[in-house]
C-alpha cells in the first residue's frame, strides 16, 4: 500500500513538472513570436505606388521606372490584372526582392490606342 502510494505522488510529481515545463516553453515561445512579429510589424516599410506591369502568371511585377523585377508576396491580390499595365500600391522589400500588394489600379497603355475611327 505504501509503495502504490508513493508511486503515485512520484508520478504526480513528474507529470505536474512535465506538463509546467511545457506550459512554460510554449508560453515564452508565444511570446518570443509576439515579439519577434510586433518587430516585423515595426519594421515593414510604408506603402508606395509603384507603376509597372504585372507578369502573366501574376507572380512578379517589373516596374516602368527601374525595370526591376519584383516578386508578388500575395498573388491573390493581383488576380486578374495579369499581363496588365497597372499601379500598385505596395510594401516594398527591397531587401527580399518582394513587394506585398495593398491594392492594384488598371493604367491606360500608352502605346494602344483606339481603334474605333
Amino acid at each position: 500500500m505504501k509503495k502504490s502510494l508513493l508511486g503515485l505522488l512520484v508520478f504526480g510529481f513528474l507529470f505536474s513538472t512535465l506538463v509546467f515545463a511545457q506550459d512554460a516553453s510554449s508560453s515564452g515561445g508565444s511570446m518570443g513570436q509576439d515579439s519577434s512579429m510586433g518587430a516585423k510589424k515595426e519594421k515593414a516599410p510604408k506603402a508606395q505606388n509603384i507603376k509597372g506591369t504585372i507578369s502573366d502568371d501574376g507572380k512578379s511585377f517589373t516596374a516602368d521606372k527601374d525595370k526591376k523585377s519584383w516578386n508578388i508576396v500575395n498573388p491573390e491580390a493581383v488576380k486578374g490584372h495579369e499581363g496588365h499595365h497597372v499601379v500598385l500600391n505596395a510594401h516594398v522589400y527591397a531587401d527580399k526582392g518582394e513587394i506585398h500588394v495593398m491594392s492594384v489600379k488598371m493604367m491606360a497603355d500608352k502605346g494602344k490606342k483606339d481603334s474605333k475611327m
